[in-house]
Formats: structure tokens, C-alpha cells, sequence
């Protein structure tokens, strides 16, 4: 049975709360960090084309396929554990990375940090939404948790341009020594120590076995679309093992003694319409930001610093309104208004993306871009809070675990396959005999158009599935 402990003060719970979302701001960093510092490590460790794109697959393939796992592992074995081994584990892997000098060590070490941040994410909203159980406390602690995520991911590329171009790209991961070190120490003093409810609770080894390979199948099958093609054998073949691997886990959860995972958390129909949203929301907005990536470097002629510095506007609304507006509006307005206002502002940034021409001005085509990307600080926040209300404290490990899951997912699909197309369009108007910057371009609004109809398709599945739950009085 899990100890009852004793309800933390305000102060410790801030702290605990500083404890998650530093954890988090590290996972979101090291994923977008790592883009704009490519070139130089493949210069310097000597990365084949193919080889290089392991940097970023080793560490989804981890990352992705384990946030399930270790979600559960969470409930069973304790929150806090699990968290504090997978902290210890990404700080130590990242000191590794920045050491490698080899791409096999690079690659490791990438893959060490994946299940690093697997351990620590999947258990992360589960520790919060312990911890703040009160709607407009859990609101506010939500908005900063998901302010982390959201910005993150445009802080890390500034980042990682000032370090690559100021150091070197060694720097990108030794970074995160310091970061996880005084994260260890506070979380050893005021996470929450429950117990878990133990393996007896749900240890099926087999489910585990299961879901892991049908998630690592299957997300490999994705990252690896833009070298095979879509359509080819390979991605079909393991595409349909990814599928029969899960659907043998589904059933295998469905008659299990112990479940891995209590297939009754789907039953919700805001858990499972707020990770149908997010798989298509996330899909759209993580390819929105590695293209617009590329688009600035390979069109415009960016380097790696300015390239972060054009992005930074984005990260500043998306925290600006995390932090300061979200809670308050989703008390007043309700998740699911919030979630469709910002879901209709991200349409607004794809749409424009759509336009977007060779020799842009930034003030007036790039600049509203990230200024409507505002709407990720409003979507995010609200997501999450309809993800995990349908989840008990003895489930909020496994939801947890399983809306970072589809997070993971959406990020993986969404860069595999709309990257696919983009290139698939630009080799199409280079062989009709487009200048390069012209062609690039043309992939680029391929991409960002069929992203706009992945948002439209988001905002169609909140307005008809989700509701905003009942609220609690908040004393």
C-alpha cells in the first residue's frame, strides 16, 4: 500500500515544483539544443550524412519508447526514485556526449541520455499533480511546468548557437552537469518520497517486453521514413510489426493478473482525447520548428546564433503567456476554450508559414510568425490539464507516462514525415528546374501547409471530444 505523507508546505512544493521543471527544461533542451549545433560535430567527429541524423534518432528511439515503462515504474516502485535514477542517469550520459569522440561514443551516449529523460519526464506531471490538488494551484503549477516545454525547445537553439559559435559544441551537453547536479540535491530534499504501490501491483514483464519493442519498432520505423520512403517495404514491414506488438500488449493488458498498464485510464474521454490532440498538435508545432530551422539557415543564410536569435520572439510570448495568462484564463474560460483559441492562433502561424518567401523581411514575414506562436503557451497548459484529469492518484504515474508517450510520438512522426515531403517536393522542382532557394522553399510551404491541416485536424477533435471537467471548490 502507499504511505499517505503528510501534506508539504507551500514553500516545499514550489521548490518540488522548481525540481520538475528544471528536469524538464533539460530534456526539452538537449532535444532542440542539439539542431543547430549538427554541422559542427558532423565536421568534427566526422558524421556521414545518414550517420549524423543517430544524433537526434538514438535519443528519440529512447526516449519515446520507454516513457510508458517508466511511467508505470513510477506508480509501482515510487515517483521520486524513478525520477532521481533517470536525473542521474541523463547527467551522467550528457558529460559522455560532451567527451565523445567518436560518433559510435556520440551516439551511446545519446541513446543513455533518451532513457535518462524517459525516467524523469514520465514521472514528472504525475509528482505535480500530487503535490497541487487544488484546480487553481494545479493551474498555475501546470502553466510553469508546460512554460518549460513550450519555450524550451526555442531557448535551447538560441543556446546552442551562442555556445557552438562562442566554445564549441562539446559545450551543448557539458552544460547540463551543473543543471543536474543542483537538481539532484534539491530533489533528494523535497520531492515527495511515496513508496509506490509495488511490482506485485502490476509487474508483467511480458506487457513491458511488449510495449517497449512495439514503441522502438515502431519509432524507429518513423525516424528512419526520410531515408526508405514512406511507402517502401521497410517502412511497411515494421510499421506493421510496431502494430502487432502493440495490439499483443493491448490484450495481453486486457487478461493480465498484473497489469503494466490498467487499459481502464482510456476509458476517460479526456485523457485519451487530449493525447489524440497532442499527437496531432505536437506533430505539426516540433516540425514547424526544426523547419523553420532549416528555412532560415539553408534559404535566408543564417548562422547558427541567428538563427536561434530570430526564433527567440517565439520563446518569449510562449512564456510570457504560459506564465502569465494561461491559469488565469483557464480558470475563468475553461481547458477546452483555451485549448481552441490557441489551436486556432497556431493555425494562423502555418498558414502565414505557408507564404513565406525567398528573401523575406523580418519584421513583417517572419516576425508575426513568432509572435502568434503565442498560441502554444495557451494550447499546451490547457492540454495538460485535460490529459490529466481523468486520471486517479493511483494512475497518475501511467497517464503521465502516457501523454509525454504520445508527446514523443507526435514529435517523432510529425519531423519524419513532414520533413519526407518537403523533400520529396524540393528534389520535384529541382528536376523542373527551380534555383535551389526557390526549390527549398517550395518544400518548406508543402510542409508547413500540411502541418496547418494537422492543427485544423487538432482543433476539430477538441471541439467534439474534450470537456472541461467539473471544478472542485478551491479553498
Amino acid at each position: 500500500m502507499t504511505e499517505a505523507p503528510s501534506a508539504p508546505s507551500t514553500s516545499r512544493r514550489r521548490l518540488a515544483l522548481a525540481v520538475l521543471a528544471a528536469g524538464m527544461l533539460m530534456n526539452i533542451l538537449d532535444g532542440s539544443i542539439v539542431t543547430v549545433s549538427m554541422p559542427a560535430i558532423q565536421s568534427d567527429l566526422g558524421f556521414s550524412p545518414t550517420g549524423l541524423s543517430w544524433v537526434v534518432n538514438a535519443y528519440l528511439i529512447a526516449f519515446g519508447s520507454l516513457l510508458l515503462l517508466a511511467g508505470r515504474l513510477g506508480d509501482l516502485l515510487g515517483r521520486k526514485r524513478v525520477f532521481v535514477a533517470g536525473l542521474a542517469t541523463f547527467t551522467l550520459a550528457s558529460v559522455v556526449a560532451g567527451a565523445a569522440h567518436t560518433p559510435v561514443m556520440l551516439i551511446a551516449a545519446r541513446f543513455a541520455q533518451g532513457v535518462g529523460s524517459a525516467l524523469t519526464a514520465a514521472v514528472s506531471l504525475g509528482i505535480l499533480v500530487t503535490l497541487f490538488v487544488r484546480p487553481r494551484e494545479r493551474a498555475s503549477a501546470i502553466a510553469v511546468f508546460s512554460f518549460t516545454g513550450a519555450a524550451g525547445a526555442s531557448i535551447g537553439q538560441v543556446l546552442g548557437g551562442v555556445l557552438t559559435d562562442l566554445l564549441s559544441w562539446h559545450w551543448i551537453f557539458w552544460i547540463n552537469l551543473p543543471i543536474g547536479l543542483a537538481t539532484l540535491v534539491l530533489a533528494g530534499r523535497v520531492l515527495p518520497g511515496e513508496r509506490g504501490l509495488g511490482l506485485r501491483a502490476g509487474a508483467d514483464v511480458a506487457g513491458a517486453l511488449l510495449v517497449t519493442a512495439g514503441l522502438t519498432v515502431g519509432i524507429y520505423a518513423v525516424v528512419t521514413i526520410e531515408r526508405h520512403g514512406v511507402t517502401s517495404p521497410a517502412t511497411l514491414a515494421l510499421g506493421a510489426l510496431s502494430v502487432a506488438l502493440l495490439a499483443a500488449f493491448v490484450r495481453r493488458q486486457a487478461t493480465a493478473a498484473t497489469p503494466l498498464m490498467l487499459l481502464r485510464i482510456l476509458n476517460s474521454r479526456a485523457v485519451s482525447g487530449a493525447n489524440l490532440v497532442q499527437v496531432l498538435m505536437v506533430a505539426a508545432c516540433f516540425a514547424f520548428q526544426i523547419l523553420v530551422a532549416q528555412y532560415l539557415q539553408r534559404v535566408v543564410g543564417y548562422g547558427a546564433s541567428a538563427t536561434g536569435l530570430a526564433m527567440l520572439p517565439a520563446a518569449v510570448v510562449i512564456g510570457a503567456v504560459s506564465l502569465g495568462l494561461s491559469a488565469r484564463l483557464n480558470a475563468r474560460f475553461g481547458e477546452r476554450a483555451v485549448l481552441l483559441t490557441g489551436l486556432a492562433l497556431l493555425i494562423g502561424v502555418l498558414a502565414l508559414l505557408t507564404r513565406v518567401p525567398v528573401h523575406p523581411h523580418y519584421l513583417t514575414d517572419l516576425l508575426p510568425v513568432m509572435l502568434l506562436a503565442a498560441g502554444f503557451g495557451l494550447a499546451l497548459p490547457a492540454l495538460t490539464s485535460l490529459g490529466m484529469s481523468g486520471a486517479s492518484d493511483a494512475d497518475a504515474g501511467l497517464a503521465s507516462g502516457l501523454f509525454n508517450t504520445t508527446q514523443q510520438i507526435g514529435m517523432a512522426v510529425g519531423v519524419a514525415v513532414l520533413s519526407t515531403l518537403a523533400a520529396a517536393r524540393t528534389a520535384g522542382l529541382l528536376d523542373a528546374g527551380a534555383h535551389e532557394a526557390v526549390a527549398l522553399t517550395g518544400g518548406y510551404h508543402l510542409a508547413f501547409a500540411v502541418g496547418a491541416g494537422l492543427l485544423t485536424a487538432a482543433f476539430l477533435v477538441a471541439f467534439t471530444a474534450l470537456r472541461t471537467p467539473a471544478r472542485e471548490a478551491d479553498d
